[in-house]
């Protein structure tokens, strides 16, 4: 390769051009890539915000999960027992169905009005069964004695004035007088 001045000065001023331009250059790319780092400065906060987001997402969701947990658990007791319940009392609901359908079919408003009259009169009626029929009752093994005492005496009497003489006169003549009264009473 010839090397005149010409191309020698071209070449030199390429050169020098170039080299001029290196630290331009180099400089740019310098901006660029600190462009590239405050970016990827932001893009790393972002994430980390992003990550701690996630992160109290995730814990609130293991929080649902464990209350849903607990509820399915419950629901499964109520159920068990719901269950437990229903197959205690099925067949005692089977049996009371047509009893309870007559009593509803048969049932009067009067009557129902009259059982609540009586429901609401029940505290009174207890005290009173309580306090006044009870104790009379736990005389009453007493009572039956006494009372066939009273009729033997009461018989005795009986026998002793139809023994007395003229007593069947005096009856006769007190139930003649009772005819005239009932005769007069009943005349106009």
């Amino acid at each position: 390769m010839e090397l005149n001045p010409r191309a020698l000065f071209d070449l030199a001023r390429t050169t020098v051009e170039t080299a001029a331009s290196v630290p331009g250059r180099v400089l740019d790319l310098l901006g660029a890539a600190e462009a590239v780092v405050r970016r990827a400065d932001e893009l790393v906060i972002r994430t980390g915000r992003v990550l701690e987001e996630t992160e109290a997402l995730v814990v609130r969701a293991k929080a649902v999960t464990a209350a849903a947990e607990a509820v399915t658990a419950d629901a499964v007791h109520t159920a068990r027992t719901s269950r437990e319940l229903v197959d205690d009392y099925a067949p005692i609901a089977q049996k009371a169905h047509p009893l309870a359908q007559r009593f509803v079919d048969e049932l009067s408003p009067h009557e129902v009005d009259a059982a609540v009259r009586l429901v609401d009169q029940l505290p009174t009626l207890t005290k009173h069964l309580m306090d006044d029929v009870l104790p009379i009752l736990t005389t009453l093994d007493r009572v039956g004695p006494d009372i066939h005492q009273l009729l033997e005496v009461t018989n005795d009497v009986r026998q002793a004035i139809l023994g007395i003489p003229g007593f069947a006169f005096l009856r006769r003549r007190g139930e003649d007088k009772e005819d005239v009264d009932v005769v007069n009473s009943t005349a106009p």
